[in-house]
């Protein structure tokens, strides 16, 4: 390779006034595809050697974070379990500032040999080499689509569940799905008259149709506790239609669930309370286990897909949740998040940085990247709090790291 490099420079070096040598300077250099291959594998090796860095950088933090938490039953065995189930949202969140680093550091690299000025001299112009760089990028966008998509909807899970086992004993969680269904009773004249609320909460839910702990409170109409019921888990045994009357097909179902190793607590209105055990109960609810297994989950724990279909039930329930549709249009968004950081990483080399060494290109890298993450971090706290658009939030960070890396380029054109 640097056989080619002499080549080029010695082939547009001689005789610099004759009428030939300034043809020369306009074509395309012959091995351009040679030269394409080896900035690309330049960039990747980079790209990879960042991204792989900063993951088991992060992994060791987390295992020196974990030895705190250690006692007789959260083991040692249980926190390298945990780590190892968490390490792909490690390496899917490092991924953007990882291909910012191995941008700058294969980039630069080839600048500190004077490789890229070769390449400049030989007619290949910024854009390209910029294009060039981007191509192993795709492989780490990919790469993350890939790790949302079908990875950290488990992994996620499972260690969720390894970090729950240490809360068994909390009365209720943050976690869940939480619901206020009010109640109706039948008078004798056949109408229904109001019997208070109950407040639901389940724990957990799969696709299968499969619930976990199960929690209700009933109000009366004053809004005293009447009584309580806690279950281990419940079984989805089907739906019925809702108009049992109409000759007609129904549309709409209520869905039922058995379920199983039941606790009921009645309050009297003196106080005084009795406590029961019951094999079973049934609970309804107006929506399938499907979207019950949606309601459960934490928004960075569904996949692309998930979140979409969170999103479509939602508007069909005629309401929203921030969080998911700003977790939503991150997963979509974030290909775009590293195309542009990279975009950025390449105006460090051609740019104003571009005389500075590769040990100071490398810090301003981590301290863009870190901005870009905060930045990123400080949009999304504002959509949830204000309750603006989460997908402008989103792309602006995108749109403004884009533009920066445009214009330090194109000041050096």
């Amino acid at each position: 390779m640097s056989a080619l490099f002499s080549k080029l420079s010695s082939s547009n070096s001689s005789k610099p006034n004759s009428p030939k040598a300034k043809l020369k300077l306009a074509p395309k250099p012959t091995n351009l595809k040679v030269l394409s291959r080896y900035v690309k594998l330049n960039a990747l090796l980079a790209i990879i050697g960042a991204v792989i860095g900063l993951w088991a950088l992060q992994l060791v933090f987390s295992y020196l974070s974990e030895l705190d938490s250690l006692d007789d039953n959260y083991t040692m065995g249980e926190a390298i379990k945990y780590i190892f189930y968490r390490s792909p949202y490690f390496l899917e969140q490092f991924i953007p500032t990882g291909a910012l680093l191995g941008a700058v550091v294969g980039l630069g690299l080839l600048a500190n040999k004077s490789e890229l000025v070769v390449m400049r001299a030989a007619g290949v112009s910024v854009y390209r080499i910029v294009g060039w760089v981007l191509q192993p990028a795709m492989i780490f966008v990919l790469l993350a689509l890939v790790i949302n998509q079908f990875v950290l909807p488990h992994s996620n899970q499972l260690a969720q569940e390894i970090n729950d086992q240490d809360n068994s004993s909390l009365v209720t969680s943050v976690r869940g799905y939480w619901t206020v269904q009010p109640r109706f009773e039948s008078a004798t004249d056949g109408s229904a008259k109001p019997d208070g609320s109950d407040i639901l909460y389940i724990d957990y839910a799969d696709v299968q149709g499969n619930i976990g702990e199960v929690k209700r409170w009933h109000l009366d109409n004053n809004g005293n506790l009447q009584t309580a019921i806690h279950a281990e888990g419940g079984k989805y045994i089907g739906r019925e239609p809702i108009d049992t009357d109409s000759s007609k097909p129904s549309e709409q179902y209520r869905y039922e669930w058995q379920l199983n190793n039941m606790t009921k607590l009645m309050i009297s209105q003196g106080f005084e309370s009795s406590q029961a055990i019951a094999p079973s109960d049934t609970l309804s609810l107006p929506f399938a286990p499907e979207s019950v297994y949606l309601l459960t989950r934490q928004a960075e724990d569904l996949s692309l897909t998930q979140l979409y279909e969170h999103r479509q039930f939602m508007r069909q329930q005629g309401t929203r949740s921030l969080s998911h549709e700003l977790a939503f249009w991150q997963k979509l968004l974030s290909p775009l998040s590293i195309l542009s950081l990279v975009i950025v990483a390449c105006s460090f080399v051609f740019g104003s940085l571009r005389t500075h060494s590769l040990g100071l290109r490398i810090v301003v890298a981590l301290l863009f990247g870190l901005l870009f993450s905060y930045v990123q971090d400080l949009v999304g706290f504002v959509s949830l709090a204000t309750g603006f658009s989460p997908l402008l939030m989103v792309i602006l960070p995108i749109i403004a790291s884009t533009i920066l890396g445009g214009y330090l380029l194109k000041r050096q054109m």
